[in-house]
């Protein structure tokens, strides 16, 4: 019995050796998933809010499980995005420094802790020098979620003790984000600036993360970054963007709700659907409100086969039409039960 347990003990262990998998014989397995392995935020104004998304890639056929991110700073906080991985999966562990309270180096260290495929910990070294000379507040131009189409602007006070010295400008070299920097006033400790960001309407959907630099004339600091963040959305927005039916058989009616929102009072003028009329109805609210919900039938036809059609809503004064999709499988009727025999009374 006990060289039956050896035995499989000793298979366990060439499976794990075999192919592409981690294992005990590599103790750099876990840190080969990371695209790198420290993080240097430079120099940066006290005030700043300091974020950083570092990747991680599943390079193995197991599954890989993230117990947890800790600091060793309470100044830090290091959160995975998710915690389960699959093989060639990936995530990220957000990092994110507050620099309220530090002055000059500041050095910290994230441990990201796996108990899957094997028990590792990798350490992160962070580091950021804090510019006592230069104060921001708010730390960073966060826009939360914000419309597409149209201008936001956020406005950021920024005093610089240069000692003779000045910020002279400020750049991005993103084109869909826009900086100018206006001095205010100066007394006798410092120079007053605000710091005026501008996201374009023409941004994309999506999350917009990047950093513009203030600009200064100290040979020895020449240039202060600036976290930009934003999540451009629609101005209507849709849920789902894809309405599943599911399996129907002919002549079946169903009903599923779909919400149409936004952040201002809208009416709907019109639903349309090019290729399946008389198979759908819905009914148009006449009221203008922020959320609609729109509760949508399907009559099934009686051929079957897969129906995918795409709807247009038409919006009071919209820039553009609002569509989504809708999904549905016709199945032949279920085969009739034959009925049951019953013999007849003797």
């Amino acid at each position: 019995m006990q060289l039956k347990a050896i035995h499989k003990l000793l298979l366990g262990l060439v499976v794990l050796v075999g192919g592409n998998r981690a294992h005990a014989q590599d103790p750099q397995w876990a840190h080969k998933m990371f695209d790198k392995l420290e993080q240097d935020f430079g120099v940066v104004p006290s005030g700043a809010d300091l974020k950083y998304r570092l990747k991680i890639t599943n390079k193995y056929q197991q599954t890989v499980h993230i117990v947890g991110a800790a600091s060793s700073c309470g100044c830090t906080v290091a959160k995975p995005a998710k915690d389960t991985l699959a093989s060639g999966e990936s995530t990220h562990i957000e990092i994110t420094m507050n620099t309220r309270k530090l002055v000059r180096l500041k050095e910290t260290v994230v441990t990201v802790t796996f108990d899957l495929p094997l028990y590792s910990q990798v350490r992160i070294p962070v580091k950021a020098f804090v510019n006592p000379d230069v104060l921001i507040n708010p730390g960073a131009a966060e826009f939360g979620a914000i419309t597409k189409g149209t201008d936001e602007l956020r406005r950021l006070t920024v005093t610089y003790v240069g000692r003779g010295r000045s910020i002279t400008g400020a750049v991005s070299k993103n084109p869909n984000v826009q900086a100018r920097l206006v001095e205010s006033h100066r007394d006798a400790a410092a120079i007053h600036y605000e710091l005026q960001v501008t996201i374009k309407g023409a941004a994309p959907l999506g999350e917009l993360r990047d950093q513009l630099t203030l600009v200064t004339d100290d040979p020895s600091n020449p240039s202060i970054p600036v976290l930009v963040e934003a999540r451009i959305e629609r101005e209507f927005a849709i849920t789902p963007e894809v309405v599943v039916f599911g399996n129907l058989t002919p002549g079946e009616r169903k009903t599923l709700n779909i919400v149409a929102r936004s952040k201002k009072p809208f009416v709907i003028e019109k639903i349309e659907s090019e290729k399946t009329a008389g198979v759908f109805e819905v009914r148009l609210p006449k009221d203008a409100k922020s959320v609609h919900v729109l509760p949508l039938t399907i009559i099934a036809p009686k051929e079957p086969g897969n129906l995918s059609e795409e709807f247009t809503l038409t919006i009071s004064g919209g820039p553009e039409p609002v569509t989504f999709k809708v999904q549905a499988k016709v199945i032949g009727p279920a085969p009739a039960q034959a009925a049951a025999f019953v013999p007849a009374n003797p």
